[in-house]
């Protein structure tokens, strides 16, 4: 980690005016610059502004549309399928969870599925979005095979992250985000870029036996499926709402938003879901509930050496509060691809480090 901290707004508008630079509108450019500023802040540094030069690379030579406007091409009363027009990812995401909420107030229970989307980031971002409003939130999606099935010599599936976000109360959202592979894949090229080896059960090389050297990956072998079977099954069940259902790429169809060429859109799927409760029970009853379940698990008997139990997202959410108020400490591999973002943008990497 890197001992230069960057203020949380400062981070913000560079990423904001790093998408302007290339044609994004405004609104676009501010949803967009949010998602990734907020992962950041998060200390999810695989999937906040370490992006952003990979999706200006993509403004620029057509994969992205800097105009792009995400639309609604089919929908009933629970349910929509939207069409990202190869606009970013993250505001069709945004778009489609939105509808979703939309959709749950009247319905209860919405589903959205996505085609014609990019990488979208980081789909705890989305989950949370529901979350604010009283809801459930799930949002996942499908990628460029990197992911083997138990027993493959390559790659099946993408690495298909899934995310959840249930409000709590007087406690932060309970929020899972998570890839169906043992790591995600940005770990990976970030300990590629450091020169680091990496723990044996992240990456099967091109013989499908695990390996400690991330060096030829993605070009050849694979990441490991989470838990085996487990995350490969649930993997599918990403790419059939995300990829079958929407009419969306899958598996090997999809494009590779870093490296591919960048010309032609990637065609990403993703599917997200909100829950009213307050349609299935009383928002109150629910939130007592969720209060009750995290202060158990709080209280549960503690293994030797162990200080505190969490549940998903507190640690994110400390971090968080932290950001806040102290700025976010950025590894030297995200200045690194900042920098990088800058030149695209022909913008100043002028953002204060304190």
């Amino acid at each position: 980690m890197s001992g230069r901290v960057v203020p949380v707004g400062a981070l913000r508008d560079f990423a904001s005016a790093a998408f302007r630079a290339v044609g994004v509108s405004e609104r676009d450019a501010a949803t967009a610059a949010e998602v990734f500023t907020t992962t950041d802040a998060w200390g999810v540094f695989t999937h906040g502004t370490k992006c952003l030069a990979g999706n200006l690379r993509l403004l620029k030579l057509g994969g992205l549309r800097a105009c792009g406007v995400p639309r609604i091409v089919a929908e009933g009363g629970a349910w929509a399928t939207v069409d990202g027009d190869a606009s970013l990812g993250m505001v069709t995401s945004v778009f489609a969870m939105k509808t979703a909420i939309a959709k749950a107030r009247q319905q209860g229970v919405a589903y959205v599925g996505v085609r014609n989307s990019c990488h979208f980031g980081a789909a705890g971002y989305y989950a949370w979005l529901a979350a604010q409003e009283g809801m459930i939130g799930l949002a996942m999606a499908n990628d460029v095979p990197s992911v083997a099935a138990p027993g493959s010599r390559g790659a099946i599936t993408g690495s298909n992250p899934i995310s959840y976000a249930i409000p709590a109360g007087k406690y932060r959202p309970m929020l899972l985000d998570i890839s169906t592979a043992t790591v995600a894949g940005g770990k990976v090229y970030a300990a590629r870029t450091r020169g680091e080896s990496i723990p044996g059960n992240w990456l099967i090389g091109e013989d499908g036996q695990p390996t400690t050297d991330p060096g030829g990956y993605p070009e050849k072998g694979a990441l490991q499926p989470a838990a085996g079977h487990k995350g490969y099954g649930l993997a599918l069940l990403i790419e059939a709402l995300s990829g079958i259902l929407t009419g969306a790429a899958f598996t090997h169809r999809v494009g590779s938003w870093m490296w591919d060429s960048g010309a032609q859109p990637t065609n990403h799927g993703a599917a997200f879901l909100a829950i009213d409760v307050n349609a299935i029970m009383p928002e109150e009853q629910f939130l007592k509930r969720m209060e009750t379940l995290i202060e158990e698990i709080h209280a549960a008997p503690r293994a030797k050496g162990v200080e505190r139990l969490y549940v998903p997202g507190e640690m994110e959410w400390e971090r968080y509060s932290r950001a806040m108020v102290e700025g976010i400490p950025l590894p030297e591999d995200v200045v690194t691809s900042l920098r990088k973002a800058a030149d695209l943008a022909l913008i100043d990497f002028d953002f204060a480090f304190s």
